[in-house]
This record gives C-alpha cells, sequence and structure tokens, in this order.
C-alpha cells in the first residue's frame, strides 16, 4: 500500500507532466471525490495507508484527467451559482462565464420589481440557468427547453437534487411550434451554441469530450441568434427581455441581430475576465403588431 502523502505526489506530478491547466486542484478534487470526504481531512494524515482499491481508483481517475477527460465528467457534478449540478458526457459543463447571464437577468426582475416573472431558458442543457434562476427567484415560472434527451435527464435529476419545482418542455428551440408551446414570457433567456467553425478547429482537448451540438454555431457562431431572435420574439411579452450569452467579440453582432428584430435598450455586461459575454435586451411595444 501506498500512503495519502505519496499517492498525492505521485498523482499531481502525473498531471503536471500531461499539461493540465491546475495540477493540484484537479489532484485535490480526484481524492475528496474517491475518499467521499473534504481534502483537508484526508490530508491531514499523510503517512496513513490508502486501501489498494482505492489507490486503484484515484490512479485510474488521475490517468483518465491525465489523458484530457474533463474534470467535472470525473466528478459527476459541479457547482454553479453556488449550487450543485450533476453532469457527464452529453451535456455542457456549466462554467463560470454563465453565471454572468444569470446575474443579468436576476437585475432585470430587480429593476422591474417582478418577484415571480415568467423566464424561460432556452437550449437549457444541463438546466443550471433554469434551476439556478428558480432557486434565487422562488416565485417564478421558470421553463427549460431542450432538444436532447441526454440533456433533459440532466435537467430532471438537477431539478431534483435542487428540490425546485420546473417545467420542462423537450423541444427544439429553432422551431416556430416549439416557442407556441410557451408564451407571455417576461423573461427569455438563452445561452446557445456560438462556437465558430475556426473555433471548432482549435478547441482545447477537454472540450472536445462536449457535446459538439452545444458548442458549434455555425460557421460564423451566430446561427442560433439569428433564428431563435425573430422566432421567439413573439413568446414575450411587450416590454419584456431577450437575454443572452455570446462568445468574444460577438456583442456588436448580436447586439445588431437584438436591434433588427425590434429589441431596444439592449445593455451588455461583462464576465469576470473583463470579457463584454451577454446582452439583455427588451422588447419594443407595438399595438399593431401580430
Amino acid at each position: 500500500m501506498v500512503s495519502r502523502g505519496e499517492l498525492f505526489s505521485r498523482t499531481q506530478r502525473l498531471l503536471e507532466e500531461s499539461s493540465v491547466d491546475s495540477p493540484r486542484f484537479d489532484t485535490q478534487c480526484i481524492f475528496e471525490f474517491a475518499f467521499g470526504i473534504p481534502f483537508p481531512q484526508i490530508i491531514m494524515d499523510r503517512q496513513q495507508l490508502v486501501p489498494d482499491e482505492l489507490s486503484k481508483k484515484i490512479s485510474a481517475l488521475a490517468k483518465k484527467r491525465s489523458e484530457g477527460y474533463p474534470l467535472q465528467y470525473l466528478m459527476k457534478s459541479w457547482e454553479f451559482m453556488g449550487y450543485e449540478f450533476r453532469v457527464g458526457e452529453g451535456v455542457l459543463i456549466p462554467r463560470p462565464d454563465t453565471e454572468t447571464l444569470v446575474t443579468q437577468v436576476i437585475d432585470i426582475c430587480r429593476e422591474n420589481k417582478w418577484d415571480a416573472p415568467k423566464i424561460v431558458d432556452l437550449c437549457s442543457g444541463s438546466g443550471c440557468i433554469a434551476i439556478s434562476l428558480k432557486r434565487l427567484i422562488p416565485n417564478a415560472d421558470v421553463y427549460a427547453v431542450e432538444l436532447s434527451v441526454t440533456a433533459v435527464a440532466y435537467i430532471r435529476e438537477n431539478a431534483e437534487l435542487n428540490r425546485v419545482p420546473i417545467h420542462i418542455i423537450r423541444g427544439d428551440a429553432l422551431r416556430e411550434g416549439t416557442a407556441q408551446l410557451v408564451g407571455d414570457a417576461d423573461i427569455i433567456v438563452c445561452n446557445p451554441p456560438y462556437l465558430t467553425a475556426e473555433d471548432m478547429m482549435r478547441l482545447q482537448r477537454e472540450v472536445t469530450y462536449e457535446p459538439e451540438t452545444a458548442l458549434y454555431g455555425g460557421r460564423d457562431g451566430l446561427d442560433y441568434y439569428r433564428k431563435i431572435t425573430p422566432i421567439w420574439r413573439s413568446s414575450l411579452k411587450d416590454g419584456g427581455f431577450l437575454a443572452y450569452e455570446f462568445g468574444y467579440n460577438q456583442h456588436e453582432a448580436v447586439s445588431g441581430i437584438l436591434a433588427e428584430n425590434g429589441f431596444e435598450g439592449i445593455s451588455l455586461r461583462r464576465d469576470t475576465a473583463g470579457i463584454t459575454r451577454t446582452a439583455a435586451a427588451r422588447k419594443i411595444t407595438n399595438n399593431t403588431e401580430d
């Protein structure tokens, strides 16, 4: 048997040699997952021997991580907005950038004094946006729209895990028929696929394990914005908001699409890295439309 300290050093060294971005952090996560207790308790006694079966489990996890397999998939769950979400192959991993979108929606509700808004989350994936919004605005009527059968299963599991009731619709956000299932929304929020063809050619190895359908947004990354904006505009109340996340340097193009489709007061937000990451705009009231 090997000691906890030696196994930790060996694991971290393997990840360092494999060019993992944060080898120490990843090693700590692997140890917590394998032992089932917080890391400080694990390493308190570095000389304590690790049972062979547990040592083999840790080594197997470390090997997979060294090959580029996402840490989040190995852990089977990840934190978003301070809440736990189950994740795995076939569903996009929640990222801190997307917390900017949730925060912007929360601020819209606060500014408009909406304590029970109807919110629709398109391309919901793991459900992290929809479920976080329901937890943060308990009286909200929240819908999660997702096409992937695998992702829908994760949304259901995560809603149960976080003990929140939301409406789950399996449907294609790019089809008018899906939009007709949900009307009179106060806010429609969406983090669609937005990577360009060029982006897809230079993905980090970890990202290649995530579903391409949740990543690729067409040649210029804007296909979903062009299709979703006119389709879902009719599902918004007059004065309702459409809020998007997008990729690096896409803010002008997305703002243009919103303006062309009858939205005004476009508000942009930066993420924690200082990158313009989200936009929210209000549907222009027009009594003669529709």
